[in-house]
């Protein structure tokens, strides 16, 4: 289990809004050769989906939201189904997801882990600047 620096606990929305800019605008405009990103599109969905239940549209327009491009229906819908795959998101007969109490665990720890490694996450944003 991790624990997160009180600094942290108290500033995690901020936190995460600062991680958002970073790599979306970071990705838009720069070719990285070292690492790619494509594990955050699970955690976003996660991360968007903790705060209410939403259907596939509406996911994509809060990533739009982030990143300025929608990603297409053949992004988002293979994430959707091997997070309900994962049992991370259920959906209901409208196809409306939401999290599960094991996708809600699942982000408790990716957030923490998240943290953990992005402790200086203000610093790196202001190179966003």
């Amino acid at each position: 289990m991790y624990y997160l620096p009180r600094f942290l606990e108290v500033n995690l929305n901020l936190t995460f809004l600062l991680l958002e800019i970073f790599i979306y605008r970071l990705s838009d405009t720069i070719i990285m050769e070292c690492c790619d990103m494509k594990g955050f599109l699970s955690y976003l969905i996660l991360w968007n989906l903790s705060k209410k239940s939403m259907n596939g549209a509406e996911i994509s327009k809060e990533l739009e939201k982030r990143r300025g491009t929608k990603p297409s229906p053949g992004t988002i819908y293979p994430a959707l189904k091997e997070l309900k795959e994962k049992q991370l998101i259920s959906a209901d007969k409208d196809k409306i997801y939401s999290l599960t109490t094991k996708g809600k665990r699942e982000l408790k720890n990716a957030c923490a882990s998240f943290c953990k490694t992005f402790y200086d996450m203000k610093e790196m944003a202001s190179c966003c600047k």
